[in-house]
């Protein structure tokens, strides 16, 4: 099983950015799929972003499109997320998780390793 570390979340205002970095174990991160999730209280864990192996297959949830960006570093065994234009309703615990076989999904089920999460928290 991969094993995921998120950090860099925080607190931000209404506007501001954040970026969240997620290090992985493994000598095969590099062929992994890997996404971003988030839980809002209350609510279920919802799609945030994904990326290929190889970087050039990227998919955004609409809520976040145009202001989020995901990245990898393979070399560096690391999958970041540029959070920009950030809004109260963005507050939520960001979850990074790998799927070792299989292309982008948008269904949580179907990644198979997850981080401990990290809050971000915006206020309006």
């Amino acid at each position: 099983q991969v094993q995921l570390v998120e950090s860099g979340g925080g607190s931000v205002q209404a506007g501001g950015s954040l970026r969240l970095s997620c290090a992985a174990s493994g000598r095969t991160f590099s062929t992994y799929t890997m996404g971003w999730f988030r839980q809002a209280p209350g609510k279920e864990r919802e799609f945030v972003a994904t990326i290929s192996w190889n970087g050039v297959d990227i998919y955004y949830a609409d809520s976040v499109k145009g202001r989020f960006t995901i990245s990898r570093d393979n070399g560096q065994n690391m999958v970041n997320l540029q959070m920009n234009s950030l809004k109260p309703e963005d507050t939520a615990v960001y979850y990074c998780a790998a799927r070792t076989t299989g292309w982008p999904s948008m269904n949580f089920l179907d990644y198979d390793s997850w981080g401990q999460g990290t809050q971000v928290t915006v206020s309006s």
